[in-house]
């Protein structure tokens, strides 16, 4: 009677021993086999940029193993936060977002603390309610102020090699300050003019409405009939489109390819005007990295929730490359653009 007692005990102990085991094990293996899922949301899906941004998502999330991309548009506010609700519902654990809006960043950061969302802002910073950044959320974002530079220390090379007289040149800066980031942009270019010993005083200024060809173009015809002493202009501007709408005011008042330069910003934008038979007063476009935009973010986002390392605010992309008509399809083609 009591080795059989004893014997059942010994069987109820390795039966719960088991039991616990098998328990504990299904749910590890289980969770480890689920990938994790990030949103990548952006405003303007069609855009070339932001395709390129979601290839280098991919890329990111095949690298890092078992990390799952879950892409969406998101052109408005309403679509914005509905895109939050849905990555929540599907189980996502974060997301990278370019926002149609900087206003919306109190909106989102607060949806996404309500689901315990991580997030990256990638391209535009988020603004508070009073306008100012919301420097508490990272952001991966092209260097605007050493983009600016690199554009005005082009524009200056280019001057010198065609031995412009400096008392026949001036530059006209198409801006948009409204927009921090064309601000910078424009201010770096013009600081980085003047450090090589451009006059300041031949600098001039032409806010834009919009920061499309016809609103630049406007905006530089306005300048361009004050200063009818000018033989040669260089043309600056937060973009590609806005340097476009300058070049098309020069055309429109007679100036020739070679009395104008005008380098834009983006590349993206710039490829009919590249792809032109005869050249224009347009000489080039720095192109900003959307690849290491979408790759980046998704690799300290995955980090971040992986292993709890949060990444730092702010992250400044200085990779540009400087596109021309001899090079620009190859260039373009090394990103998937």
């Amino acid at each position: 009677m009591k080795l059989s007692k004893r014997t059942f005990l010994k069987s109820l102990v390795a039966v719960s021993i088991l039991a616990v085991t098998g328990l504990n094990s299904n749910p590890v293996y289980s969770s480890s086999a689920e990938p994790i899922k990030l949103g990548f949301l952006v405003k303007q899906p069609e855009e070339p940029w932001f395709q390129t941004e979601w290839a280098f998502a991919d890329k990111a999330a095949q690298a890092l193993g078992n990390v799952q991309i879950i892409k969406i548009a998101i052109p408005d506010g309403e679509k914005t936060l509905n895109a939050i609700d849905n990555l929540a519902a599907n189980g996502a654990k974060g997301f990278v977002i370019c926002t149609p809006d900087p206003k919306l960043g109190p909106a989102i950061m607060a949806k996404a603390r309500a689901y315990d969302l991580k997030v990256i802002a990638v391209d535009d910073q988020f603004l508070n309610a009073a306008g100012e950044p919301m420097t508490n959320v990272p952001l991966i974002m092209m260097a605007a102020s050493e983009i600016g530079q690199r554009q005005g220390e082009e524009l200056y090379k280019e001057m010198q090699n065609r031995k412009w007289d400096v008392k026949d040149t001036a530059v006209l800066a198409i801006t948009a300050d409204e927009l921090d980031t064309a601000r910078r942009r424009t201010e770096g270019s013009i600081e980085a003019l003047i450090k090589a010993g451009f006059p300041k005083e031949k600098i001039y200024k032409s806010p834009t409405k919009s920061n499309d060809i016809p609103g630049a173009l406007d905006a530089a015809n306005s300048m361009l009939v004050q200063h009818p002493e000018v033989k040669n202009w260089l043309i600056v501007g937060m973009n590609d489109n806005t340097v476009l709408g300058g070049v098309r005011a020069t055309e429109g008042q007679g100036f020739k390819p070679e009395n104008v330069v005008a380098i834009g910003i983006n590349g993206v934008d710039a490829v009919n005007e590249l792809s032109k038979p005869r050249a224009t007063g347009f000489l080039g476009s720095l192109l900003p990295s959307p690849d290491i935009h979408g790759y980046r973010s998704v690799e300290l986002l995955t980090k971040w929730i992986r292993e709890g390392v949060e990444p730092e605010k702010y992250i400044a992309v200085q990779d540009v490359v400087f596109l021309k008509r001899d090079n620009f399809k190859e260039e373009l083609s090394k990103k998937g653009l």
